[in-house]
């Protein structure tokens, strides 16, 4: 990205934004990487609309080529049915993905064909395309031609590592090789036009070698699945000549004039690192000789890595992207893909990094916050959001801190770094749970402080408000599900103004609604206990006891092993609420460590639930289970008791819950 002028040009917008995601192929169900590239044009998308601006998403499916043919022949059906069938499990999961693309385009379908064969005929007709013997290798996955020069003596395809097969037979050739210089030029010359930077420099690498022309046909007696060459029926075009047609038939070319000139040139085409080449040197070079303008930017977005190795299929360990949207919700899962992942870098998945990003940021720090004031505003403002007094020093920490995240997230927009961007929305909902430890909300309600406790709850649901705005085109369920449990009902649509989301203390979207209680909004997942538990060591047998022995046990004296027998952690308090007709009981939900366990306890009257909830404790863990009023407890909270006052047990410091104590 450039750098700016001043404030004013940071903050402008662009006239329209176009975004497309590659068409994919038709041979095998999508996967997280196919859901990662469309999740992330999805949030670019929704971020633009969000700001007013005029949008137009693209994505579709790649249905002609060699892999589909071959795909449709071992289950003994047509190419066409293996598209038929394959393209509905991507629109089913788009659907489930929340995606909200403008259009879905086939390869397969009448009008693309029409434009692809006028673009052929008109390059034909030229003297771009001509026809030629062809003798190299061939890699079928790829559906490439590679010259012996470009295999470097090897016969492996260099792209994908699988064996070639040598091949003779007359083609179609594009006469790519003449605009060699032109391309190396225009990428010097035009810094955004290949991101990130480095990516650029791997297309000028590949352009330092000499540029062979394209074959741009497959003859039907080896391959018949494609779209028919308008001059010679005994050919179909080559698939991806065909397919990265998609990016200007979908908008209108040589069919709409009008559509076509509001929409291109492209705002940024989103493609996979292994697609490269396809994209910075074939599709420039074709548009270049179509007359047609370039596209404003193509951004390659790295691999999702199982460990170090890239997912694929023939590996078998691929992520279905449904197993992971019934275990924890499709918003759970589109924050992961934006989280996890710097777009132009590798990320590698596992499910345990997925869990604890999970219970970290959105079950722990903003479904707490959320729980929190929630109930706090329901239990001492009769469920409605007051009008703010004075702010003081921590209301400017707060109001700085949400100031950082929204400017962080404009940016991170511009710059393709929104996992940048949402670390700072993270650090505002932290510093919102650190805002209620410091102000105590609950002390002030007993203090009976009305201004100063108007100003807390205020500030923390403006804060919530906000972030539903910032977290909105990732996670739109459930930031639709904030602004209705702070009284904004779910059809006022949220508007991305950095200017009026900078006005903090500015602001009265709230004062005067009414809250809506809310039922856990990310749940702590807690993964599945071992189904065999480790065995008790075999008691020995007891020693005798000494005189010295029995004079301890009448002073009441443990030795150090008896007291290594006390098991006790520190936990951290997700959910309490008090214990019906009992009025010195409270029912706490703790997490401690990768656990979840129930403890009852008679603290009732010297602490609330709102006040419990996200304190780290000390619980003594291995008590024997037992029941309280009927409800199960599995452990006892420590408190220190003076007089009738009492205490909780807490430690110094952050501390992660399951930690030792002793």
């Amino acid at each position: 990205m450039s750098k700016v002028k001043n404030f004013e040009e940071f903050l402008k917008l662009p006239d329209k934004y176009y975004v497309t995601t590659p068409i994919y192929y038709v041979n095998d169900k999508p996967h997280i990487g196919h859901s990662y590239t469309t999740v992330l044009g999805d949030v670019l998308t929704r971020y633009h609309r969000e700001q007013g601006v005029p949008t137009f998403f693209l994505t579709g499916t790649d249905e002609h080529g060699q892999k589909v043919q071959q795909a449709a022949e071992k289950v003994g059906i047509t190419p066409q049915e293996q598209s038929d069938t394959t393209v509905l499990r991507f629109q089913e999961l788009w659907k489930t993905l929340n995606i909200s693309n403008d259009y879905f385009i086939r390869t397969t379908m009448p009008f693309h064909k029409k434009v692809v064969q006028e673009v052929l005929q008109d390059l034909y007709d030229r003297g771009e395309i001509y026809k030629d013997e062809y003798k190299g290798r061939y890699c079928v996955p790829c559906e490439r031609f590679f010259k012996e020069k470009d295999l470097n003596g090897d016969t492996l395809c260099p792209e994908c590592g699988r064996q070639t097969n040598e091949i003779t037979e007359s083609n179609y050739f594009f006469r790519m090789s003449k605009y060699q210089d032109w391309l190396i030029d225009y990428i010097k010359t035009h810094p955004l036009f290949i991101m990130p930077l480095f990516r650029a420099n791997e297309t000028l690498g590949f352009l330092n070698k000499p540029l062979g022309d394209l074959c741009i046909s497959r003859p039907k007696s080896r391959l018949s699945w494609g779209i028919e060459l308008p001059f010679d029926s005994d050919y179909v075009c080559y698939v991806w000549f065909d397919a990265l047609i998609n990016y200007i038939s979908g908008v209108g070319y040589r069919q709409d004039d009008e559509k076509f000139k509001k929409w291109w040139p492209v705002s940024c085409h989103l493609i996979g690192k292994d697609i490269l080449t396809t994209h910075t040197v074939y599709w420039p070079i074709m548009l270049k000789a179509m007359g047609v303008e370039q596209p404003q930017t193509i951004f390659a977005h790295g691999w999702w890595l199982t460990g170090d190795t890239k997912m694929s299929k023939s590996l078998g360990n691929v992520v279905n992207p449904m197993d992971m949207i019934q275990r924890f919700g499709v918003d759970a899962f589109r924050y992961y893909l934006i989280a996890a992942m710097t777009p132009g870098q590798d990320a590698s998945f596992t499910e345990e990094a997925f869990i604890t990003r999970y219970n970290s940021d959105l079950a722990n720090d903003l479904g707490n916050l959320l729980s929190r004031v929630v109930k706090m505003t329901l239990r001492v403002s009769d469920g409605v959001i007051p009008q703010h007094g004075e702010f003081g020093q921590d209301e400017h920490d707060l109001a700085a801190a949400v100031d950082n995240a929204i400017i962080s997230m404009h940016a991170a927009i511009a710059t393709m770094r929104l996992d940048g961007g949402l670390e700072q929305v993270l650090n505002a909902i932290r510093a919102g749970n650190r805002y209620l430890e410091i102000t105590a909300p609950w002390t002030l309600a007993k203090k009976g402080e009305t201004e100063r406790l108007n100003t807390v709850l205020y500030c923390t649901a403006e804060l919530l408000r906000i972030v539903s705005v910032l977290l909105d085109p990732i996670m739109p369920g459930k930031m639709a599900d904030i602004r209705f449990a702070l009284g904004i009902d779910r059809t006022e649509k949220p508007e991305f103004n950095v200017a009026k989301l900078r006005a903090f203390n500015r602001n009265n979207v709230l004062s005067g609604r009414r809250i809506n209680d809310t039922d856990s909004l990310f749940p702590r997942f807690v993964p599945p206990m071992s189904e065999t538990p480790a065995q008790p060591a075999p008691k020995a047998k007891a020693p005798e006891k000494s005189k010295a022995a029995s004079a301890e046990e009448k002073t009441g004296l443990i030795t150090i092993e008896e007291f290594g027998k006390m098991q006790l952690l520190t936990a951290k308090v997700l959910e309490a609420e008090k214990v019906e007709g009992a009025d010195k009981l409270l029912k706490l939900q703790l997490e401690v460590g990768e656990t979840r366990r129930q403890v009852v306890s008679g603290i009732a009257q010297f602490y609330t639930p709102e006040e419990m909830i996200g304190r780290s404790i000390v619980i003594v863990a291995n008590l024997k289970p037992a029941k309280i009023r009927g409800i199960e407890s599995e452990g006892m909270l420590l408190c220190a008791k003076y007089g009738k006052d009492l205490k909780l047990i807490a430690v110094d410091g952050a501390v992660p819950s399951g930690s030792s104590v002793g």
